[in-house]
């Protein structure tokens, strides 16, 4: 409980025999300690078994009342006592008030019962009385020694938590599906088991620093866990009941950087593998300019073909060959036409508008394609490779550099 000496000799002597006498009545003062401490909060029983709990409070008490009447050179065993036990608490699990309420009541303990002893003897009790402010100095110390070390060892317990947690959750984006793992994440990050979740996968430029996205991201009905990765951020989205991809998706335009791909949904964490591999695929039906952020469901089509690079690039050499023999700008031209058209719907009047000429010119492109093709846009199923060819071109490498 304290280390400087008082200011005298005899009054040191004094106080070295208050504190001899006192250790005498050490198992007492521990039994004392305890059935109070446990009278005050009943957690202290709960938390730590009864004999370990004497036997550390005994060695506190007894390291406390020795140093009280230590040498003022004497290292501080009551403050590295303080440290091991604070630490100890902290993964223990005890809050830290009950760790700082039970210093302060055995400071107070043991200086009622040094003052008791010394009543007989005003010597001695004087002598106590002139070192009652090093005394209680010394008990604040350690109690805000273990204070310290309770704080740092939390810190470090939450860090350790923390990463166990982002393990489990990158293992499931894995495709781990084993109970234990899927058990183990619901209960940690505090998710339904078989919940329904969707994946959302965004690229970005590392040579961006991205604003953290799960700061500004909120929904109701939908709740984010965000992992970055090497140059994508993976959202895993946990979605309740009633709410659907279209919120999901209102929610993430504008608010972040795209391109980005959305699975759809699945059931259960043993589901999020698959679905991080289907919002990659979505992801990749985006062009390389684009910004947006797509769900799988609304990209079928070219899912298919960027989920098969050879069969899509036989698909563009069989029904473009001959399209991509001409001038890039001639092919450029009539590829744009086609694609605004697809968008129009097949109205040559829209996709005018949309391309800046005259209704008749989409129709001369348009023939030009069919004459280049050999395939009538009339017929679904020409239209149907030609729509599934003009993806294939645009979505993987061989489609690079074209407007």
């Amino acid at each position: 409980m304290g280390r400087r000496r008082p200011r005298t000799g005899d009054d040191w002597k004094l106080l070295a025999e208050a504190c001899t006498a006192l250790l005498e009545r050490l198992p007492e003062l521990v039994e004392e300690h305890l059935r109070e401490l446990h009278e005050y909060e009943p957690a202290y029983g709960r938390i730590v078994p009864y004999d370990q709990h004497w036997h550390e409070a005994h060695e506190a008490l007894r390291i406390g009342i020795e140093m009280i009447s230590a040498r003022r050179d004497t290292p501080r065993r009551d403050l590295a006592h303080a440290d091991e036990l604070g630490r100890r608490r902290a993964e223990q699990g005890m809050p830290l008030e009950l760790v700082v309420h039970a210093y302060r009541h055995a400071g107070q303990l043991v200086w009622d019962a040094l003052i008791e002893d010394a009543s007989a003897f005003p010597p001695r009790l004087a002598a106590l009385t002139q070192s009652a402010t090093i005394i209680w100095s010394a008990v604040d110390a350690q109690a805000d020694t273990a204070s310290e070390a309770y704080r740092a060892t939390e810190l470090e317990l939450r860090r350790r938590t923390d990463e166990q947690l982002q393990a489990l959750l990158d293992a499931l984006l894995q495709g781990q599906r084993s109970p234990e793992v899927t058990s183990r994440a619901a209960a940690g990050l505090d998710l339904p088991e078989h919940g329904r979740y969707a994946v959302v996968v965004l690229r970005h430029d590392r040579r961006e620093v991205p604003e953290p996205f799960h700061r500004r991201l909120q929904g109701a009905g939908v709740r984010f866990l965000w992992r970055m990765g090497a140059d994508c951020e993976i959202g895993v989205v946990s979605l309740a009941e009633g709410t659907g991809l279209d919120a999901l998706s209102e929610l993430l335009q504008g608010r972040c950087p795209g391109p980005g791909g959305i699975s759809p949904v699945v059931t259960g964490l043993a589901e999020l593998g698959r679905a991080r591999r289907l919002a990659e695929l979505a992801l990749r039906t985006s062009p390389p300019d684009s910004r947006q952020i797509v769900r799988l469901d609304r990209r079928m089509a070219g899912a298919l073909v960027v989920g098969q690079p050879e069969l899509a690039g036989l698909l563009v050499a069989d029904v473009l060959g001959t399209l991509l023999e001409l001038d890039p700008a001639d092919r450029a031209v009539l590829l744009e036409t086609l694609d605004v058209w697809l968008d129009c719907e097949g109205s040559a009047g829209r996709a005018a508008s949309r391309l800046y000429c005259h209704r008749n010119t989409v129709f001369n492109r348009l023939r030009r394609l069919e004459q280049l093709t050999s395939r009538s846009l009339s017929r679904p199923r020409d239209l149907t490779e030609m729509t599934l060819a003009l993806d294939a071109f645009r979505l993987t490498g061989a489609g690079a550099g074209v407007a």
